[in-house]
């Protein structure tokens, strides 16, 4: 079972250590200490706590759809030839780029700044661990 040190549950769930160790002193979030007497939070508790404190951000589109992947955010970067276009995202920590028909990023206005949903229906999704 793995045990993450407070610094490395801060990087992992995107917080500075300091609001790791309130969440830890004020009871949110159970904590171990390990032989050096740090204190350090099982992995399987870690996860749960991230999967409880994600937000997700509302689809503005209100459209159902079979793709549960939706990633919502600003349009940061688009770059654009004749037929094709690379379109980027931030969409909270995570980057995503998409490649589509230059005529699409036209018709549907993408420049930078603007409110987009991106839409992930992959048949394989590569899980990969350290070391």
């Amino acid at each position: 079972m793995p045990y993450f040190r407070v610094v490395e549950a801060a990087r992992l769930l995107g917080v500075s250590d300091d609001t790791v160790r309130r969440w830890i002193d004020q009871g949110h979030l159970p904590a171990d200490a390990d032989t050096a007497g740090r204190k350090v939070v099982d992995g399987v508790v870690l996860a749960a706590f991230a999967k409880a404190q994600a937000t997700e951000i509302p689809d503005p589109s209100d459209i159902a759809r079979s793709a549960r992947n939706r990633f919502v955010g600003l349009v940061t970067d688009v770059v654009t030839d004749t037929v094709m276009a690379q379109v980027e995202l931030q969409c909270g920590p995570h980057r995503v780029v998409s490649l589509m028909s230059a005529e699409a990023v036209r018709e549907m206005g993408l420049t930078p700044g603007v409110l987009a949903v991106a839409l992930v229906k992959a048949t394989q999704v590569i899980v990969e661990t350290p070391g």
